[in-house]
């Protein structure tokens, strides 16, 4: 069977092809209703698939949207990961992902390949890119939207959560339960300073910590991302003579580590030990006891970064467009904390 082309559409519509066009593009011209329904039965009849491929080469631009993760395996990735597909396809758009590794030699990697392949944007989850990844965008005149983070080294638009107020609420809510003191337990030593999430959890724990009166010296502990570390940092730490009698976590899947270091030790939580952690994965409800966290809108930043990276918007001058589009925190209260019903409340 010979394949349907869009001259064979435009003939049973009686139309031209570049009405065809307009219609299946949704663009740049307008087409009307009548115009637009006999062209959509001639597709439908025909069983027209379009060229993807010629389209894009004749647009120099894809429906495809690159994003780039540190780990998609870690819960809080691979959420909003799905969420930026979600709001992707919304769009009409398909979304691959790559994962760094916390590396930036794979960053660039995947930089250089998704660019490379004509995507119509790039959404960028990154632990502080490098000036190499900086570079790389920069000579590709790339459309690039910073999601969960704004570091230094990228001058684009971010779309972000309030990680300091977030972690403030979190550690004020832990002293308010009568604890002495909150102990955090943040990233790893070389986590970035500037823009990093954890980063900046770690400085609304010294915050809520400060404005009690409270020092923080030698109650920040380092510890990987991921629950399989943290919980080895746990066990050295719970396992001392003087263990914290609370913890704020600056990821839920550390959280999750304290919490299976806890119950191996015997400690009961949240009457020995009280932990809070940040992110709200769905997993945090289902751990024992549910885990009291700091939630964001992961569906409304995933759709302000979409439409962002496929809006005119980025051609906009730097200094005359918004650079940062913040997300308030919410403090999702669970057991952990020694609450007894879960409640939320809002930053």
């Amino acid at each position: 069977m010979a394949k349907v082309t869009r001259d064979d559409v435009a003939r049973l519509a009686g139309t031209s092809t570049a009405v065809v066009s307009y219609v299946i593009n949704n663009g740049p011209r307008p087409v009307a209703p009548a115009t637009r329904e006999r062209v959509l039965a001639a597709i439908k009849e025909l069983g027209y698939r379009p060229d993807r491929v010629a389209q894009a080469m004749a647009s120099r631009r894809t429906d495809l949207i690159g994003m780039i993760v540190p780990d998609a395996r870690q819960p809080f990735f691979a959420e909003m990961a799905h969420a930026v597909e979600q709001a992707a396809a919304e769009r009409g758009k398909m979304v691959l992902v790559g994962n760094s590794d916390y590396r930036d030699e794979r960053e660039v990697h995947y930089l250089r390949a998704f660019l490379g392949m004509r995507v119509s944007g790039l959404i960028l989850v990154s632990q502080g890119p490098s000036e190499r990844a900086a570079a790389e965008i920069e000579a590709w005149d790339a459309r690039v939207v910073l999601l969960h983070e704004r570091p230094e080294a990228i001058d684009d638009v971010a779309v972000v959560t309030d990680d300091i107020g977030g972690a403030q609420l979190a550690t004020r809510h832990l002293l308010e339960h009568g604890n002495a003191y909150v102990a955090c337990l943040g990233g790893t030593e070389s986590t970035p300073v500037v823009g990093d999430p954890v980063a900046d959890h770690i400085e609304g724990w010294r915050r809520a910590m400060r404005e009690a009166g409270l020092p923080t010296e030698d109650r920040l502990f380092h510890a990987p991302y991921n629950r399989y570390d943290a919980y080895q940092v746990a066990l050295k730490l719970l396992a001392g003579p003087e263990g914290p009698p609370a913890i704020f976590c600056s990821t839920d899947d550390q959280a999750i580590g304290v919490l299976r270091a806890a119950r191996e030790l015997r400690l009961d939580v949240p009457g020995e030990l009280a932990v809070a952690g940040f992110d709200d994965v769905k997993e945090a409800g289902l751990t024992d006891p549910p885990l009291t966290t700091v939630s964001s809108d992961r569906p409304a930043m995933a759709r302000a970064a979409v439409d962002l990276v496929l809006d005119d918007s980025l051609r906009v001058p730097s200094s005359r467009r918004e650079r940062l589009k913040q997300f308030p925190s919410a403090l999702v209260v669970r057991r952990s904390c020694g609450c007894g019903e879960p409640a939320v409340g809002a930053v």
